[in-house]
């Protein structure tokens, strides 16, 4: 049995149909991995399926606290594989521009902000500084008191703030930057390296254990530069197709066919027009629905 599509008369009064991408973006923001928050969701449906409709006073706010009380669940599993994941873990990558969401556009970095959190932290703050609910609903949804999902949000929202970037980066400056670095790491530029990498840049590059990465992050302009040297200095490299070039996880960025049919994301954390994180996921299994993208159209826009 599968979810609403949409077709129908039938599905039109089915508020799922209409609440469906907020659920998949709170899923996902709660896991960070698309596949996984699509199962949450689908889950979630045959829950709403199943329920006494006439019992359900507000719909929204069952339906989210399903999920949210799923994803809780499915984390407890979740966080014995992150313990012993190869190399560093990065959500998949989305494309959207980041910001459907009003001002907490929760870009790559915030993100990984909140990966650093505890669940319930995480889950107090995307339901109430992200998706609106009240602490009284948010208590319902976790097993809480409102003055306790209170300081979960407060604990939360500090440590997201630390992680923001100071200034939004207009697109035009984004891709500007994003086509100078292919140039120069693809390259060996060094020069070039120097005038676009921060001296404290950090890059973060995710094959899981199946593609060849970096096992840690590397921190710093000369660890930095000597990998993407590095990688540029191989006899048998030869620059890559891009696929697409626009907003990876709120981030500019671009798609690159590798050697032996990798796909891979980069995504670029800038300010000051200088590049202080660099994110690489080359891990085929974060990339399957990527893979299925005509990344030679534009890609359409988001769900409300």
């Amino acid at each position: 049995m599968r979810p609403p599509d949409g077709h129908g008369d039938a599905h039109e009064a089915d508020p799922f149909r209409s609440l469906r991408p907020r659920l998949v973006r709170l899923a996902y923001r709660m896991l960070g991995s698309m596949a996984e928050a699509e199962d949450i969701v689908q889950e979630a449906w045959l829950r709403w399926h199943g329920a006494d409709r006439s019992a359900v006073r507000e719909p929204a706010a069952f339906l989210s606290r399903t999920v949210t009380r799923l994803c809780l669940d499915h984390l407890k599993s979740a966080r014995v594989k992150r313990e012993t994941y190869i190399g560093p873990w990065l959500p998949e990558p989305v494309f959207d521009d980041g910001a459907e969401d009003g001002e907490d556009d929760l870009s790559l970095t915030l993100m990984m902000a909140l990966e650093r959190l505890s669940p319930l932290e995480r889950a107090a703050f995307l339901l109430h500084d992200v998706f609106g609910m009240g602490f009284d609903e948010i208590a319902r949804t976790l097993d809480r008191e409102p003055a306790a999902c209170r300081q979960l949000a407060a604990r939360a929202r500090r440590n997201v703030r630390a992680a923001r970037p100071r200034f939004p980066v207009p697109q035009d400056e984004g891709q500007r930057v994003v086509d100078a670095f292919f140039a120069a790491s693809r390259s060996g530029d060094l020069q070039g390296l120097q005038a676009l990498l921060a001296e404290n840049v950090a890059a973060y590059t995710d094959g899981g254990g199946i593609k060849n990465a970096a096992l840690n992050p590397l921190f710093g302009f000369r660890r930095v530069a000597g990998l993407l040297m590095g990688v540029a200095r191989k006899s048998d490299f030869a620059t890559p197709p891009v696929l697409y070039k626009g907003t990876i996880n709120g981030l500019p960025g671009f798609v690159t066919l590798e050697a032996g049919d990798t796909l891979q994301t980069t995504a670029l954390q800038i300010e000051d027009g200088r590049i202080t994180a660099i994110y690489v996921v080359r891990n085929p299994e974060k990339l399957r629905h990527v893979a299925q993208l005509d990344l030679s159209r534009p890609l359409p826009t988001p769900d409300p």
